[in-house]
This record gives C-alpha cells, sequence and structure tokens, in this order.
C-alpha cells in the first residue's frame, strides 16, 4: 500500500482516558484498562488517564483540564452513562461540546443492539466537540469499551481510513473560533 500515490501515512493521536466510578481503583479498572491497551495497540499515544468520582465538577474539572492542553487530541470518559442517580456524564460534559456528534450515538446503540438487544436503551452514550478536541462519553463496561473501539473509533481515529475519518478534519476543528465573534451560532 506505501507505493500507492495515494497511501497515507498512519498518524497517531494522543489520547486521555477518564474512568467515572465510585468504586474503581488504578488496579481493578477494567474498562480504563481496555481502552488504553487497544488505543495504544493501534499506534496512538496514551497523554493521560485518570479516575474521577461520579461527580460532575470532577468530571468536567478533569476533562476541561484536557481541553486547555495542546498535547491532548482526543478524551474518551467510561462510566457515568447510564440512568442512576449518580450517572452523570453525559449531564457534565455535554455542555462542554460546540458540536454534538449524533451519529456516534446512533452507530454505538445499532453496534450495541447486535450484541446485548434491547438492554442498549440503558446507555446515553454520546460524543462531541469541544476546544478543537474529541470527546467520546462510553458506558463503563469493557464490552462497551470494546464495542466503540473495535466497531467506530478505530476507525474514525486512524488517517488511513476511507472514504472519511475525524483525523483529517482535526485542523480545522476550530476554524469557528478563529473567525471571530462574526458568526453567530
Amino acid at each position: 500500500m506505501a507505493d500507492q500515490p495515494d497511501a497515507r501515512r498512519f498518524i497517531p493521536l494522543n489520547i486521555a482516558v477518564l474512568t467515572v466510578s465510585d468504586t474503581r481503583r488504578p488496579e481493578d479498572d477494567r474498562s480504563g484498562d481496555t481502552l488504553t491497551q487497544r488505543l495504544t495497540e493501534a499506534g496512538h499515544r496514551l497523554a493521560d488517564r485518570a479516575i474521577v468520582p461520579d461527580e460532575i465538577p470532577a468530571i468536567r474539572g478533569q476533562v476541561e483540564g484536557w481541553l486547555r492542553d495542546p498535547g491532548v487530541d482526543v478524551v474518551i470518559s467510561t462510566g457515568g452513562t447510564g440512568f442512576t442517580g449518580r450517572d452523570v456524564t453525559p449531564e457534565a460534559l455535554e455542555p462542554l461540546f460546540e458540536k454534538r456528534m449524533d451519529g456516534f450515538s446512533a452507530v454505538f446503540h445499532r453496534i450495541s443492539y447486535d450484541k446485548i438487544g434491547t438492554s442498549t436503551l440503558q446507555s446515553r452514550a454520546t460524543a462531541g466537540v469541544a476546544q478543537a478536541t474529541y470527546v467520546f462519553v462510553l458506558p463503563g463496561s469493557p464490552g462497551a469499551c470494546r464495542d466503540a473501539w473495535d466497531g467506530i473509533l478505530a476507525q474514525q481515529l486512524d488517517y488511513r481510513h476511507r472514504p472519511c475519518n475525524f483525523v483529517e478534519i482535526m485542523p480545522r476543528l476550530d476554524e469557528h473560533l478563529r473567525r471571530g465573534a462574526s458568526i453567530t451560532v
């Protein structure tokens, strides 16, 4: 493939992984381990990794720090997407989105439905762009993290994926910020 004139080279991204849980610790964070293993095996770099409790200020604060860090291209969170009173990750992160990625949720649920049927309805997986950084909000199970990575993220975070991918538009994610206040949303 390298001999082809239109062949693209792999571009490694810096990806931060956030586990949202009141009970997980580094030694038993299977979902965070799953994401870390998959992203590094794909050739990306783990920019940072953290575990925070199911509390909006803790979740938002950690992600806002990564959004300000030019060394972080992508944030993937796992946990807190259900319907219990402690599940607040979408509430913490969706207000940060400048652009929602509704298709991510739709495709995630399609993949998940094939594995767990209608139980996929119990997840509020979401994604968006915030401060020119992709943010993906995944359920807290290792299986859901595998499904999201293998079925969506592995391809969309790979510059070689055709016909299009998230990497090729990264340089333009902040166009609205660079144009200034003349554009109203």
